[in-house]
């Protein structure tokens, strides 16, 4: 897993260190997939809130550099790890639902290759482009 350095100036990882932040990303969703299970959450919430991060696209509607910064937001561990802390602290059911579900999403995003954006555009993540590039 140690690649030669690339002459790459995207800000995109690239070979096997992408390759492991993929499959990270796939880990975590079925990790915290089972977890939900184990949990025995309602699957209806799971299907309900699962791609509800996804609304951060909108923010796109307000130029790249809005859009990237939303998106970012609401598809980094900081919020969900916060929730999911205060969930065990509080023992509270629906708080700790409603982290597994977010971070599960982001763990299939970044397992399917869709990372934290760039201000560039939707395209430019810091798994690598994503999308038809532009002609």
């Amino acid at each position: 897993m140690t690649d030669t350095a690339s002459a790459d100036t995207s800000g995109a990882v690239t070979g096997g260190v992408r390759t492991v932040l993929r499959l990270e990303g796939l880990a975590l969703f079925i990790g915290m997939t089972l977890l939900y299970y184990i949990w025995d959450g309602s699957w209806w919430v799971y299907a309900l809130l699962f791609f509800v991060p996804d609304l951060s696209f909108a923010a796109y509607l307000g130029g790249p550099r809005t859009g990237a910064f939303v998106y970012n937001a609401a598809h980094s561990y900081l919020a969900p790890m916060a929730i999911m802390t205060t969930g065990f602290a509080t023992a509270a059911p629906l708080t700790l639902s409603i982290a597994m579900i977010w971070l599960a999403h982001i763990g299939l995003d970044r397992a399917l290759g869709y990372g934290l954006k760039y201000a560039t555009g939707f395209g430019f993540t810091h798994l690598g482009r994503i999308g038809k590039p532009s002609n």
